[in-house]
């Protein structure tokens, strides 16, 4: 057997052919390769335990179909100011207090004003000096922009593609994917690591879902984060209705982000609040290795600290440190 993981590693040019060929090998197949690539460069037993906080929520201008903070819609979800510097702080200190090692801050914005992210860069250069590895999703930016957030010690910014670029125009008509690929361009020059990812049970096929991990394995550098989310539907936006995905193509999915993104983090993202806890061990075993804790993911639900943390002792699991 080919060496899966040693083939892997530095690869960008990663075919649909060779993506699709992986979705459909058998799972159990899939799942020992992803695990080969995954223990090559992280300890199995270890998941990192990140915090998202929703530091200015709603009003936003995009039209994301999967979105409860966009303004097109009506879901419930009021727009509000941002944050103070003062509450920001408070929410990370007592994440780090809570087992977190990775502190995300996201804005509903379709990209920030320039006094806004001088309030923005105050944040991220305190939860920095807490020692909290520092995130942040606040919309498309400019290479000013991309420079400041870096001055103020931001470690990731994330920045997702959301579907295949073939599916992209029935999710998001407000901007391009190509305006996605600009800001990446310009988070990557500015030193900032990327974290940018898909979110997979929208309605689109495996087709699609394909066409997303070629999209994110063949970037001039693989994201360093890979965020998978599984959609969390919402009543009032276009995707309420749409049919769920089989649990077995979402771990698929996980395993091919692994396979053909090896060193990148893989993240176990939105929609953990509907999985049972061994569709969450079936994506740990095909090499998520991260999660986000804590009772909301910006306006949407997630499981409690309580329930984590008992999964992750009956799986003896702990968390990543450093």
């Amino acid at each position: 057997m080919p060496d899966t993981a040693a083939e892997s590693i530095l690869r960008h040019d990663w075919s649909r052919a060779e993506v699709r060929a992986l979705f459909d090998l058998p799972l159990t197949e899939l799942m020992f390769r992803a695990q080969l690539v995954h223990r090559r460069y992280f300890d199995p037993t270890e998941i990192q335990l990140s915090t998202l906080l929703s530091i200015k929520t709603g009003g936003c201008a995009e039209d994301c179909a999967y979105c409860p903070q966009s303004a097109s819609y009506e879901t419930g979800v009021d727009a509000g100011k941002l944050m103070s510097r003062e509450a920001v702080v408070a929410a990370a200190k007592a994440a780090k207090v809570g087992g977190a090692g990775r502190f995300c801050m996201g804005a509903a914005w379709r990209e920030p004003k320039d006094r806004d992210l001088d309030a923005v860069a105050g944040m991220i250069a305190d939860v920095k000096a807490l020692g909290l590895e520092t995130c942040a999703t606040l919309g498309m930016l400019t290479e000013p922009q991309a420079q400041r957030l870096k001055a103020a010690g931001l470690d990731y910014y994330n920045h997702n593609l959301d579907t295949s670029p073939e599916y992209y125009g029935d999710i998001i008509t407000t901007r391009t994917m190509d305006d996605r690929f600009d800001t990446l361009a310009r988070v990557r020059d500015a030193g900032i690591n990327v974290c940018c990812g898909g979110i997979v049970g929208m309605g689109e096929t495996r087709e699609d879902r394909v066409g997303m991990v070629v999209a994110l394995a063949t970037l001039p550098a693989h994201p360093e984060s890979v965020p998978i989310n599984l959609l969390v539907k919402v009543e009032g936006t276009p995707l309420t209705d749409v049919a769920a995905l089989d649990p077995i193509e979402f771990v698929r999915t996980i395993a091919v982000s692994r396979v053909t993104m090896p060193k990148s983090m893989v993240r176990l993202s939105a929609g953990r609040e509907d999985m049972s806890d061994e569709m969450q061990m079936l994506c740990f075993l095909a090499g998520a290795n991260s999660i986000f804790c804590g009772e909301k993911l910006l306006t949407t639900p997630n499981p409690g600290r309580d329930r984590d943390q008992s999964l992750m002792d009956r799986l003896g699991m702990k968390p990543m440190q450093g």
